[in-house]
């Protein structure tokens, strides 16, 4: 595996201080962008007997899946709350957004090949978390588009220990009426070479620019969305508007096989806020109720992204993560990932 330095924009991810970021090839030949953080000395536990719990000891390595649009500096401050929690951070700029390889002209559009090319992606994660030796166990936290190609990951052997879920896209919120329409329309688009287009009522324009911080889909708490406003406007080039409708094809096929396919045997907690909007709630309910061991936490007054929300959102899931992952820092025998 072979890294190479790439930009990090520290003041705006608002992370500790360790953060780096490196090139990555994939298998397939595309370029992606990694950044990781480490625990340093002074952000570990004050005290604590338990294994990993010395001040500045590093108990493992949160992987990051973030969702579509998202970036790696986005998750700094989400990278600090884990850092101040004993655990190393990884993260990702999937193909075709962040400063990845993007897969069409019209740069602004989200677009990939294949929903399953994203496991090419999660294979180069996992070989730079070996050559970086980043601590072990590991552990995923998945967000929206993140928790789609986590699932997947899960069900192909990823190494880690836990999973926890933040509004995972395991099905796209919408309306009956609309539903058969956008299968329609995103197939028919791909048979009549239209696939590249943008998916009709989205723009070019990033959500967070584009829509006010009032009504807003993401967040309640104006601070965090004002943070991901100055990232956008400060480097425009992690922007990214509106999916292409062959993304949209693949992403309604893909989520539509992980629903028929069983939980993996895998400790796993899944936040969803009550007022979401995004990704689709019943099949959250639906996948959690069959999955052996896992826990369903519904976080009142939540919107898509509870890992942005008000400060005790923030904090309790923090915690909660962090007290799945401590319970389970004993390596797994036998996982490794197929991609």
């Amino acid at each position: 595996m072979q890294l190479h330095p790439a930009p990090f924009h520290h003041e705006v991810a608002d992370g500790p201080e360790t953060g780096v970021a490196h090139w990555l090839t994939t298998s397939d030949g595309v370029r992606l962008r990694m950044g990781h953080w480490r625990v340093a000395p002074q952000d570990g536990p004050e005290t604590g007997t338990e294994k990993g719990s010395e001040k500045g000891t590093e108990k493992g390595t949160v992987l990051l899946f973030p969702g579509r649009t998202e970036y790696i500096e986005k998750y700094g401050r989400t990278a600090a709350a884990f850092a101040a929690r004993g655990y190393a951070m990884l993260a990702m700029d999937w193909r075709g957004q962040g400063l990845a390889d993007r897969l069409l002209p019209e740069r602004a559009t989200g677009h990939v090949g294949r929903f399953t090319d994203y496991q090419h992606d999660v294979a180069a994660m996992c070989d730079a978390a070996e050559a970086l030796a980043l601590p072990k166990p590991w552990f995923l936290l998945a967000h929206s588009m993140g928790g789609a190609i986590g699932l997947r990951a899960l069900m192909s052997g990823l190494p880690v220990n836990a999973a926890a879920f933040s509004a995972p896209m395991w099905g796209i919120l919408m309306s009956a009426v609309m539903r058969p329409t956008a299968w329609a329309m995103s197939w028919s688009s791909k048979k009549a070479g239209m696939g590249h287009v943008m998916t009709p009522g989205t723009r070019a324009e990033t959500y967070v620019l584009a829509e006010a911080f009032e009504g807003n889909s993401l967040t309640h708490d104006r601070g965090m969305y004002e943070y991901m406003q100055a990232q956008m406007r400060l480097h425009p080039d992690l922007a990214l508007g509106g999916p292409s409708l062959h993304w949209l094809h693949e992403a309604l096929q893909d989520t539509l096989e992980l629903s028929r396919k069983p939980a993996p045997e895998m400790p796993c907690v899944t936040f969803l806020g009550d007022q979401e909007k995004i990704v689709d709630p019943a099949r959250i309910k639906a996948r959690m109720a069959g999955w052996p061991g896992g826990e369903l936490v519904m976080v009142d007054n939540g919107e898509h992204e509870v890992l942005m929300e008000v400060p005790a959102i923030r904090e309790a899931i923090h915690d909660r993560c962090a007290a799945l992952f401590d319970a389970h820092l004993t390596p797994r025998a036998g996982a490794s990932l197929t991609a």
